[in-house]
């Protein structure tokens, strides 16, 4: 579903709301040359509650340390910001939805050096359902390997989530899609299991979990952190500095994806290779179930994760 075709009207720009097809730039903006602005994606999830920003604060403080290596000063502290998505809940009306900040230099020069931009701030809400379709989280999805590996921490910082390394998990996805795959999965420098174009990845074997470490070129995923919580809550023993190498995917009793937009989606196959029988498997539904319980707030469970919001 396009944009043109949601119920949104409005977008938060720089301390205004401002009318969606107004919110524009300049083509000479610096982050639209040179990939320097910095971004979150965030859940609201329909409650009885009412709307309910999953995690908020951390996505929150991820932004904030985001910016810091490409030196924006964000002007808006973060309660101003909360107070602006909540009001763009609010005033169209959205019981769940997916929230884009998004910090950028603007216009004023064009060279490498972003010193005479300033740094803009917007934040925009739609309506969006499961990233990877909603039979996937049931029936799980198809993968290849990418040929394309992860940048390495030394290249560019891989716990920032910035736009412009996001090329890397375009030139991925696409090259899945173009192959007849639903989505990828990105080795690091060294051939390791790193992480999906948009997603954390998970192993299970022998009834234990496995996720690759932050010292494997990986987002240090929110979603990931809430998977990690989750399944020791539920008794699992979770490897979390793993590191696992591409032919375990091959032979693992089931594999599935974290993330904001795929919440907690099953790997069917990896590269036309059966994982365990081809089907979601049981810890993977059991954590996924859990998950949903908890985001859909049919347990009081980790109410702290959640801040709710007010609707007139």
């Amino acid at each position: 579903m396009g944009f043109d075709e949601m119920d949104v009207d409005t977008i938060w720009m720089d301390g205004e709301f401002v009318p969606w097809d107004e919110a524009q730039v300049h083509v000479l903006t610096h982050s639209l040359h040179y990939g320097t602005a910095v971004f979150e994606g965030v859940r609201c999830y329909e409650t009885e509650r009412g709307p309910a920003l999953f995690r908020w604060d951390e996505h929150l403080d991820r932004l904030y340390k985001s910016a810091r290596p490409l030196d924006h000063d964000i002007e808006h502290d973060p309660e101003e910001l909360t107070e602006a998505t909540t009001e763009l809940i609010r005033r169209q009306e959205l019981e769940s939805c997916y929230i884009r900040p998004l910090v950028y230099y603007g216009y004023n020069s064009l060279g490498v050096s972003p010193k005479e931009c300033p740094t803009r701030t917007m934040i925009a809400c739609w309506p969006w359902g499961t990233y990877l379709g909603e039979e996937a989280l049931e029936e799980g999805v198809d993968v290849m390997v990418s040929s394309w590996r992860k940048h390495h921490s030394s290249q560019i910082p891989t716990n920032v989530k910035a736009t412009g390394p996001y090329i890397n998990s375009m030139l991925a996805g696409e090259e899945a899609r173009r192959n007849g795959y639903v989505e990828a999965i990105v080795l690091n420098k060294e051939g390791d299991v790193a992480e999906g174009p948009g997603e954390n990845i998970f192993m299970v074997n022998d009834g234990e979990i496995y996720t690759p470490g932050l010292s494997e070129s990986i987002l240090d995923g929110i979603t990931r952190r809430t998977v990690i919580e989750l399944a020791r809550d539920l008794g699992y023993t979770v490897h979390d500095e793993a590191s696992i190498g591409r032919g375990q995917l091959y032979t693992a009793d089931e594999l599935f994806f974290s993330g904001t937009a795929a919440e907690v989606t099953p790997i069917r196959t990896v590269d036309d290779n059966v994982i365990g029988d081809g089907s979601r498997g049981p810890v993977t539904e059991d954590i996924q179930s859990r998950f949903f319980d908890v985001v859909e707030r049919r347990t009081d469970d980790h109410d702290d994760w959640f801040t709710y919001v007010e609707m007139e």
